[in-house]
């Protein structure tokens, strides 16, 4: 019975998760969504450091269950308090919702309904009698750049979380030396502090790069330390064996420590960043459901390490092997997404369709970009009429627009 509830604790954690999350991407504008995003991971990771202390005061695990479950009791008066997505009724059509939501943010907001500049009202008035348009991941498929973009993060994170656990095996050795409960306490800080390392690089290396160029760089790091891990020190291992090498087991050591930290640190953003990303290029109407197949691939990422555990360590090398090829992988297919960075949130499939790559690095002045944008495409609209037109061109005009004097 214990192993059941716990099961389902787990599956309900996972549902609180994605919907906080997806909750938190469409209540902030697109200059806030990062940091609003970078805040609920510290606190997080405040939980994370606070945790053991809180094991060591209650001693009891049965109180420490009981202590911790009761803050999640305050989440039944969500129902009540916290409202529902503006943004997701819209898209999906739930008119008559969204419209009695409006009117209690009036009323919240001691606003008058009559000063409606925009006209939101009356235009949501005669859309009351359709239909709610619900619409299912399923139709992911038949989308050209969508479902791209949700792979290819979808074995980001899966790659990130997974060679995670290779790069803390590495670190904290093959083998447990010491009593596990005299080793606890510093494998643990030792993994929240790198992750809170990697937490506080990714918001300044997101703000000056961007989200894929963010991605890209922490994917190049972790695919460097994999691959030094890996070849480097077999190197390192070989020398020392001669005796005239001057080189001990201690420096291979020091070079291991050195890689996994860097991993460590490196994989950790990747995760994260897939995830965050995931939610920003995914469009409204599937928003859950793209986060839920990114978290899901994550969580497989992370289901290998008591894999490797169960089987003793057998495996372990070819384990990280895999998942290093699969990070240079990662680094070509991350080079395929869009920049979501002060972007609007897509709505529907056809506006997630309209995010397409554009290059790592901007344009120079007068250079024709390679791929347009909507509104770029829009004035090229009439460049078909204006030719058919003979003499409608001016003199500075061609094909691509208006000559760069």
């Amino acid at each position: 019975m214990f192993s059941t509830l716990r099961f389902f604790e787990g599956f309900c954690l996972a549902g609180i998760i994605l919907t906080l999350y997806a909750l938190r991407i469409e209540l902030c504008p697109p200059g806030k969504r990062f940091m609003i995003t970078m805040v609920a991971s510290f606190v997080a990771m405040a939980g994370q450091f606070l945790m053991p202390g809180l094991a060591a005061l209650c001693r009891d695990w049965q109180v420490l269950q009981a202590l911790i479950i009761c803050p999640f009791l305050l989440m039944l008066l969500y129902w009540s308090i916290f409202p529902e997505s503006l943004r997701w009724l819209m898209a999906t059509q739930q008119f008559e919702s969204a419209k009695k939501l409006i009117l209690h943010f009036t009323q919240k907001n001691c606003m008058n309904p009559e000063s409606d500049i925009k006209g939101v009202m009356p235009e949501l008035e005669k859309e009351l009698s359709r239909r709610p348009k619900k619409v299912c991941i399923v139709k992911v498929v038949g989308t050209r750049n969508l479902w791209k973009n949700i792979v290819v993060l979808c074995v980001n994170s899966l790659t990130g979380y997974g060679i995670h656990h290779c790069f803390a095996r590495s670190m904290m050795g093959h083998e447990v030396k010491v009593p596990l409960l005299e080793n606890f306490y510093a494998d643990y800080y030792t993994v929240a502090s790198i992750a809170l390392a990697s937490c506080l690089a990714m918001c300044v290396v997101v703000r000056f790069l961007g989200r894929r160029g963010g991605l890209l760089l922490f994917m190049i790091l972790t695919a460097l330390a994999s691959l030094l891990q890996l070849g480097l020190l077999n190197l390192i291992g070989k020398y020392s064996q001669h005796p005239d090498s001057g080189m001990s087991d201690s420096v291979k050591d020091k070079f291991s420590i050195t890689f996994s930290i860097v991993g460590m640190f490196a994989s950790h953003a990747v995760g994260s960043l897939s995830v965050f990303f995931c939610a920003e290029i995914t469009p409204t109407v599937i928003r859950c459901g793209g986060l839920g197949l990114v978290l899901a691939s994550a969580g497989f990422g992370m289901l290998t390490a008591p894999i490797i555990d169960l089987h003793n360590q057998k495996g372990y090398f070819l384990h990280h092997i895999i998942f290093a090829c699969c990070t240079l992988i990662c680094i070509i297919c991350i080079l395929l997404l869009p920049e979501s960075r002060n972007q609007s949130l897509p709505e529907n499939i056809s506006n997630g369709e309209h995010y397409t790559r554009q290059p790592l690095l901007p344009h120079k002045k007068g250079e024709q970009p390679l791929l347009l944008t909507n509104a770029e495409l829009k004035d090229y609209s009439g460049l078909h009429d204006a030719a058919t037109a003979g003499d409608g061109l001016p003199e500075n005009a061609t094909a691509n627009g208006m000559k760069s004097m």
